[in-house]
C-alpha cells in the first residue's frame, strides 16, 4: 500500500513516515507551500509557526528527512487554496469581532483535503494519506462510520483540531502517532538518527502580528466597561480576543479582561475576571463523526480550547445547531472558536461558537 505523508519538517511527521515505512508501507513524503511572500517579513528569531517565511527551511528539513529515510519527496503549491479558504475566513471573522481558529480550518480544507487532492491531480498515486497528528482513528462496523479518539498522550492530543474531518477524509487517512507519547516519538527519532529529534514544536499558525494578515488601517475606538463607561482607547477591535488580559494599556486596581465587543460602536468591552464567566452558548456549522444528534437534551463533555480538560455539559438541539450549558462557569467563551464534544475518549463532533448567552 502506498501512503503519502504530509511532512512539516518537524519530528512528528518525520516519525510518522518512519513508523509507516517500518510497517512495510510504500511511503512518499510531501509538503505543501502556503506562505505568501507579500505578507510583511517577520523577525528571524520569531517563534516557530506553520504560516511564515521559515517555510523554506522547513521544506529543506523535510527533504533531508525523506532522503535519510530513503523515500521520495514532493512539494505542492497550495498557496491559493490556503489564501481562499483559511486566510479569507481568518480576516472575515476577526473583522467581525469574532476569533477564528485557522488551524482547524486548515486541517479540514488544506492539510487533509487540498494537499492530497493536489498531489493526485499532479499524477501522484497513493492509497492513504498520513500526518503526524496525535489522535487515534477508529471504525464502527455497526454504523460503517469512522471516528476519532483522543491520543494516548493527552498532553499532546490534537483531536480538537481534527473534529471537522468528514467521513470521506477519515476513510482515506492514517494517524500513526496516536498510541505514542511525545517523549517516545522524540526517542524514536533520535534512535533513527533524525536530526529533528529535538526540534521545538510550532507554537501558533502565524508568528507575527495578526494585523499583518488583516490588511486594514487602524480604526480607533474605546475600551468600555459593561455599563458603557469609557476606560481607554484602542486602534481596532481585531487586535483583541475574548479573555485577553495583557497588552490592554488600561489602568485598574484589579486585572481587566476582554469580555466582548460592540462592532457597531467599535468598542472593546472590559471587565474583571468574575464578570467574564459564562455558562451558556450556542454553536452552528456543526459536524458529527459516528454520532447522530438526538432531539432530546443529552449530557456530554466539551472543550472550548485544545489544552482544556473536557468539562461536563448539557447539549440541546436547535434549529441551526446546538445550545450548550456548562456545569461550571467558563472563562473566555469566544464566538468564532470551536467547541468540540466528547464521550469519554471518543470525539462526537462539534461546531463554531456563534453566541454567548449568559
Amino acid at each position: 500500500m502506498k501512503v503519502l505523508v504530509g511532512m512539516s519538517g518537524g519530528v512528528d511527521s518525520s516519525v510518522a513516515a518512519l513508523l509507516l515505512k517500518r510497517k512495510g508501507y510504500e511511503v512518499i513524503g510531501a509538503t505543501m507551500t502556503i506562505w505568501d511572500q507579500k505578507v510583511r517579513a517577520l523577525a528571524p528569531n520569531g517563534k516557530e509557526a506553520c504560516f511564515g517565511p521559515k517555510e523554506k527551511k522547513d521544506i529543506e528539513s523535510a527533504r533531508d528527512i525523506c532522503k535519510k529515510l530513503g523515500i521520495p519527496y514532493y512539494v505542492f503549491d497550495c498557496r491559493e487554496q490556503y489564501k481562499k479558504l483559511v486566510l479569507s475566513n481568518f480576516r472575515q471573522e476577526y473583522l467581525n469581532g469574532r476569533t477564528p481558529n485557522p488551524c482547524i480550518w486548515c486541517n479540514a480544507t488544506i492539510k487533509f483535503e487540498a494537499l492530497p487532492r493536489t498531489a493526485k491531480e499532479q499524477g501522484l498515486e497513493f492509497d492513504k494519506f498520513a500526518t503526524g497528528h496525535y489522535a487515534c482513528l477508529d471504525f464502527n462496523k455497526a454504523s460503517s462510520r469512522y471516528f476519532l479518539r483522543t491520543a494516548k498522550d493527552l498532553n499532546k492530543d490534537q483531536s480538537y483540531f481534527l473534529y471537522r474531518l468528514q467521513q470521506e477524509q477519515l476513510s482515506k487517512i492514517l494517524l500513526p502517532l496516536g498510541e505514542y507519547s511525545k517523549p517516545e516519538i522524540r526517542e524514536l527519532a533520535k534512535e533513527a538518527g533524525l536530526k529533528v529529534f529535538d526540534k521545538p514544536d510550532s507554537q501558533d499558525f502565524y508568528s507575527g502580528n495578526y494585523s499583518d494578515l488583516l490588511e486594514v488601517k487602524d480604526n480607533p475606538g474605546n475600551f468600555v466597561s459593561p455599563d458603557g463607561k469609557i476606560l481607554g482607547h484602542h486602534n481596532g477591535i481585531w487586535n483583541y480576543t475574548i479573555g485577553q488580559r495583557r497588552g490592554l494599556g488600561v489602568s485598574s486596581d484589579r486585572p481587566l479582561y476582554v469580555v466582548g465587543f460592540n462592532k457597531e460602536r467599535n468598542e472593546v468591552i472590559l471587565a474583571h475576571e468574575e464578570e467574564s464567566l459564562r455558562t451558556i452558548l450556542t454553536a452552528d456549522n456543526c459536524t458529527w463523526m459516528d454520532f447522530e444528534l438526538p432531539d432530546a437534551p443529552f449530557e456530554a463533555e466539551a472543550k472550548i480550547r485544545s489544552s482544556q480538560t473536557p468539562t461536563k455539559v448539557i447539549i440541546t438541539k436547535t434549529d441551526n445547531g446546538i445550545k450548550v450549558e456548562f456545569a461550571t462557569p467558563q472563562k473566555a467563551l469566544t464566538p468564532g472558536q470551536s467547541i468540540v464534544l466528547y464521550n469519554k475518549d471518543i470525539v462526537l463532533g462539534g461546531g463554531i461558537i456563534d453566541e454567548v448567552l449568559s
